[in-house]
This record gives structure tokens, C-alpha cells and sequence, in this order.
């Protein structure tokens, strides 16, 4: 399944990426909004693309190699980095910082376990570097892991659901997807969400976003923008999850309200119906964007 880039024509609006500028696409995944990204900064510009997922970086430079540009960089890493990054590669500060937080289709195909649909071992990170699911959640204590799934996914059979999966341990660890899933199923309610959503899909993405300290990352960028973005950049960030999006409607405000930044969208932009029903997995997106003015003292 192609993974098609939900609110392109928003972020292109909104970032206006012009000729001779100088882009990050620190999610770059398959390239979609970089490959409109690049097509706008002309043979003088300068672009950077970062995915934390080995398995997709030769692949995104594939996708967008004979571009053109002046400066051409795909890199393996965490966009939680970028500050060390950019100087590594001896860039200065960007015109553009996109982030797309949404969790790409090819990433369903990469058998590291992120999909309950499919019988795999159960990795669920980005990175070699960092620790699998199976071991996190047998090193976690019982409340931990009820805390975790409640937390990152408002989960309200969150206990249940870190009862059997702690029992489960006691006999025989969770290895795979499917047996996590199943584990899952078995925990809640035969109506769960009255069909409309599977068991495992709340757990799938709590256990996914703590393994990965999604949350810690995106934190630790927002952290560090005034070191990213020269003044009068632009920064627009893509969030699928609510915790997310109140992390980053949090930062930005507080930056525009210490004279920072200047807010670009004061509400977050949403899918329009027509693409939503063109790629459903927009429905959930948010986008929200501020212009740097300043640097903090």
C-alpha cells in the first residue's frame, strides 16, 4: 500500500517553500510532501531528509534523487537530533522544519511487528538501537504497563488488558503480534467499541508510542527549534494523536506569547471530506504551524 501524504496542499500553502530556501522533512518516510518540498526549492536550494527507520532512507533517496538541488541529504536518524545533525553535516539553520508524525503504510510492510493484522515478532521500533515490545513488556510491572497503555492511549480497559498480558507472561512470554493481540482480545469486552474499532488497536499504539518515546522526542524538537530554524522560518508539524497535538499547541503558544514565534495557524488545519474519504487515515490529522521571529534569550 502506497503511502499517500495527508494536508500536502495545506503544508505547501502554509510553508510556502520558495527557490534558493533551504528544507528539513525530519519524518521523510517515502517522500511525498519532501518530493513537492523539492520540486519548489529550485537547482539553488538545499534539502535535508531524516527518517529514523533505516529500512525506508535508501528507498526516500531513491524516490527523490535527480532533484536538482545544490544540496541533497538523506539521513538515517532521529529528528530529536537535529541540532547535532546539522551541525555534522555543516548546515546552518533551515527556512523550513516539517515534522509529519503519522505512522507510514510502508511501515506495515517492514514485518518489525506494528500491525495486529499480522503475525510477527513483536519489535515495534524504528531503530535496531532500541529495546523490542516483547522485552518491554515483560520488564514492566503490572500498574507500569497499565499506566502506559491508559496514558498514551486513553484505554479505559487499560488494567484488564495489563492483567492478562502479565498472567500470560507468568506461563509463557509474548513473542509475537498475534499472540499479543489475541491476549488482548480475550481481556475486553465481546463488544468492544460496539465492532467498531479491533481490541488491539488502542494497546498496539500506547506500547508503539512508548517504545519509541514518541513523546520524548517530540518534546526534546520543540525544545530546540530556536536552534533549527533561522528567523523568519517556518515550522509546521503533523499530529495524529491528542496528546501530541497538545504537546505542540503548547509549545507554540507559549513561544508566540514570549514574542518567539508568530502563530501561522491559530486553530490546528484538518482534512477536508474530500480527502478524507480519498485516504481515511487523515481523518485524525492535525496540522499547526508558526513562523520564528526570534531567537530565546
Amino acid at each position: 500500500m502506497a503511502h499517500v501524504p495527508v494536508l500536502l496542499h495545506e503544508v505547501l500553502e502554509l510553508l510556502n517553500p520558495s527557490s534558493g530556501e533551504f528544507a528539513i522533512d525530519g519524518t521523510v518516510g517515502a517522500g511525498g510532501h519532501a518530493k513537492e518540498i523539492i520540486n519548489r526549492l529550485g537547482p539553488h536550494g538545499t534539502f535535508l531528509g531524516i527518517d529514523w527507520d533505516k529500512s525506508v532512507v535508501d528507498n526516500a533517496r531513491r524516490n527523490l534523487s535527480g532533484n536538482g538541488l545544490q544540496k541533497f541529504i538523506i539521513r538515517n536518524g532521529n529528528y530529536a537530533d537535529l541540532p547535532e545533525i546539522l551541525g555534522e553535516e555543516k548546515l546552518g539553520k533551515a527556512d523550513i522544519l516539517l515534522l509529519d508524525l503519522g505512522f507510514s503504510s510502508d511501515q506495515l510492510e517492514s514485518k518489525r511487528g506494528f500491525s495486529f493484522q499480522k503475525n510477527e515478532p513483536l519489535f515495534m521500533t524504528y531503530s535496531d538501537e532500541s529495546i523490542p515490545a516483547y522485552s518491554v513488556i515483560r520488564q514492566l510491572k503490572k500498574w507500569e504497563l497499565a499506566n502506559v497503555i491508559r496514558e498514551y492511549s486513553d484505554e479505559r480497559y487499560a488494567m484488564r488488558i495489563a492483567e492478562a498480558i502479565h498472567e500470560r507472561g507468568k506461563k509463557e512470554p509474548i513473542k509475537t503480534t498475534g499472540e499479543l493481540a489475541e491476549v488482548i482480545r480475550m481481556a475486553v469486552p465481546k463488544n468492544y467499541e460496539g465492532g467498531r474499532i479491533n481490541p488491539a488497536t488502542r494497546t498496539f499504539q500506547a506500547i508503539r508510542m512508548y517504545v519509541n518515546e514518541e513523546l520524548v522526542n517530540l518534546e526534546i524538537v520543540l525544545q530546540n527549534l530556536g536552534k533549527i530554524v533561522r528567523e523568519n522560518g517556518r515550522v509546521g508539524i503533523i499530529s495524529f494523536h491528542s496528546k501530541e497535538d497538545r504537546l505542540v499547541k503548547n509549545y507554540f503558544r507559549d513561544m508566540a506569547r514570549k514574542g518567539e514565534a508568530e502563530l501561522i495557524t491559530k486553530k490546528p488545519i484538518q482534512a477536508t471530506e474530500e480527502e478524507i474519504k480519498e485516504n481515511p487515515k487523515s481523518r485524525s490529522a492535525k496540522l499547526r504551524a508558526i513562523r520564528i521571529k526570534r531567537q530565546a534569550t
